[in-house]
């Protein structure tokens, strides 16, 4: 059976690492990492999101805001927000919690936020940073996965990564990062997606496969090649009456059928998920280090 790939206990270890980094901050520069929240409506998941990372702020000693607007409110409204925190010194991070509502421009939402303190690594400064490897803020959900790889001893040089999801938020940046040539990537990757007339052409020949096509538990074991590495994004609700909430939650692999065919496995919950708010602490403890003059 696969070796299961503990995403909570290793996010927790990055915030441990995050909070010690922190105090040497505090005590060195007298700077405190501080992270701004905006979240506009009330969407229970958004919301749900925002607590959490407010409380791993908390833990890890970072100074952090939450402002909650309206579904209705305008985008310029927004727009000033962002704007105000631009030119905060005391905030080093903005995170604008998405999905927005629909007549908000998400693009020029993102833009609008100083690349320096775009901890989601969403601007367009920053992905073009990571494409051309230039040290950058990068895209909290690819680094946790990055992070997991090397974290388990999963050797990237040379070996064959698919990734299955072409988004701006994980397919694309994890593709451009784990090319690199540099430690912990300089591998052969290929991008494939549901527009694939056999998708499983490609699976097969993945010695590390990432799943991030947002479709619940359409990667089977027997789409995988033997002892790959499996790295599972997809979190999807599925209903499930037996269950108190009439739902479960499911990744885009099915875990059944390929832990007994991979040598290593994220699980869903508790693998990729947790990684995503460590590094959110990560990136923002970077953002004020660089912005104190720490490299």
């Amino acid at each position: 059976m696969a070796k299961i790939i503990d995403g909570k206990a290793i996010a927790e270890t990055i915030k441990q690492e995050v909070a010690e980094k922190t105090r040497l901050l505090k005590e060195t520069k007298g700077v405190t990492p501080g992270l701004a929240f905006l979240l506009v409506g009330e969407n229970p998941a958004s919301q749900v999101y925002v607590r959490m990372k407010g409380k791993a702020c908390e833990k890890v000693g970072f100074h952090s805001v939450t402002l909650e607007k309206a579904e209705d409110v305008a985008q310029d409204e927004v727009l000033d927000t962002i704007s105000d925190w631009n030119r905060d010194p005391a905030i080093h991070g903005i995170l604008v919690q998405l999905p927005l509502p629909s007549h908000i421009d998400e693009n020029a939402v993102i833009e609008a936020i100083e690349p320096r303190k775009d901890v989601d690594g969403f601007h367009p400064v920053n992905m073009g940073k990571l494409l051309i490897g230039v040290p950058a803020l990068r895209p909290c959900t690819p680094a946790g996965i990055q992070e997991l790889l090397i974290r388990t001893n999963v050797e990237l040089r040379g070996k064959h990564v698919v990734v299955v999801g072409r988004s701006n938020i994980v397919g694309k940046p994890i593709a451009n990062m784990l090319l690199q040539k540099r430690p912990h990537a300089n591998a052969i990757v290929t991008v494939c997606h549901t527009g694939a007339e056999n998708i499983s052409v490609y699976t097969r020949q993945a010695d590390v496969l990432i799943a991030a096509m947002g479709r619940p538990e359409v990667i089977t074991g027997a789409m995988l090649k033997p002892g790959c590495v499996v790295i599972d994004v997809g979190v999807n609700r599925v209903e499930d009456p037996s269950r108190e909430k009439g739902y479960r939650l499911a990744g885009d692999v099915d875990f059944a059928s390929a832990e007994p065919v991979a040598s290593a496995i994220t699980p869903v919950p508790g693998g990729v998920g947790p990684m995503t708010i460590a590094m959110l602490m990560q990136n923002t403890y970077q953002a004020a280090a660089w912005m104190a003059g720490n490299a």
